[in-house]
């Protein structure tokens, strides 16, 4: 298939660019210039990790910029959207989960596309937030669009619990949010994920679906993951608990200067969603049960977090943080 790919320079997108080449399929990657100081150094990393995958540089906010520089009125068979807002803020969740999906979807339609599938997020499940009901108005969309769908909403990304390794190395104590035991989840690693994705275009079980997914084995709490890691460091188990309350007084004064300054207003917001995450588990929500159900929550993949410490620790594998560090 020919497949137009957005997000490819995220980790998630690379590893999903990887494996619909692996697949056959002919990627066609937009990606999102980069500031002139920058350009040169992220043009060299890009082209390194999206090897094989036609590049098309464009402003995926402006329908003009896709059409005339991504589309060029070529067919494509399929859009596969990893991208995501960098902030989750609400002003950037809008522009980007939705707006520039929405646009994206219109283009689609008018171009002929016949399928359209979506990385989203399993934490839309319990919208409290920005990002989330800005993901939830597209999916929406999406579903009401007539194009073959498939959202995929995954758990936990290894990436975003590997944040406290330094910490430990450096005899810091792990760092939980209450007892350690608030919040589980079934973290799924970048290439898992990426070949769930890539076979979303083939496996018609999958299309028209919400597909809530995880990776193998069981669910894991923050205090597991302190656990394995000191094993696997070779030190004494230490932790300092931190209060939900604390974020809970954190949010309310941030959210309170942040009315006479915009900045603060965003990092409340920052703030807000670090709770979210703090209290509610990345797996599949019962509605009837009003709980999180892990026997629910479909696991795929043979990488386990556990494997990917491990890496880590022995300097096989890198990650780069950056947003997605819950520490």
């Amino acid at each position: 298939m020919r497949v137009l790919l957005l997000g490819a320079t995220g980790t998630i997108g690379t590893a999903t660019a990887a494996a619909l080449l692996g697949s056959g399929h002919d990627v066609i990657c937009l990606v999102r210039e980069s500031p002139a100081d920058k350009r040169n150094e992220d043009l060299e990393k890009t082209r390194k990790g999206l090897s094989g995958a036609q590049l098309r540089f464009v402003d995926v906010l402006s329908i003009e910029s896709v059409e005339k520089y991504g589309l060029k009125g070529e067919h494509f068979d399929a859009v596969v959207s990893c991208l995501a807002s960098r902030t989750g803020t609400p002003r950037d969740a809008w522009a980007i989960d939705y707006k520039a999906h929405s646009q994206l979807l219109k283009m689609a339609q008018a171009a002929g596309i016949r399928q359209f599938v979506l990385l989203s997020a399993i934490c839309v499940q319990k919208p409290l937030l920005g990002f989330q009901h800005a993901k939830l108005a597209f999916e929406k969309e999406l579903m009401a669009s007539g194009l073959i769908y498939s959202i995929v909403r995954p758990t936990a990304f290894f990436k975003s619990l590997s944040g406290q390794i330094q910490r430990l190395k450096q005899g810091k104590p792990f760092l939980l949010f209450g007892d350690g035991c608030l919040t589980a989840c079934k973290p799924i690693s970048d290439q898992d994920l990426a070949c769930f994705i890539t076979a979303c275009l083939t496996d018609v079980e999958k299309h028209n679906r919400i597909l809530p997914i995880g990776g193998p084995g069981e669910a894991i709490t923050p205090l597991q993951q302190g656990e394995y890691l000191f094993k696997l460091l070779g030190k004494k188990p230490r932790y300092k608990h931190v209060p939900i309350g604390l974020l809970d007084v954190l949010i309310t004064i941030l959210q309170t200067l942040g009315k006479l300054m915009p900045m603060l207003a965003d990092k409340a917001e920052l703030a807000k969603i670090g709770r979210y995450y703090a209290t509610e588990s990345m797996l599949v929500w019962n509605p009837q049960t009003q709980a999180y159900d892990a026997q629910a929550t479909t696991s795929f993949g043979t990488q386990t977090l556990f494997e990917h410490y491990q890496q880590l620790v022995a300097g096989k594998v890198e990650v780069q943080l950056g947003e997605h560090a819950v520490f």
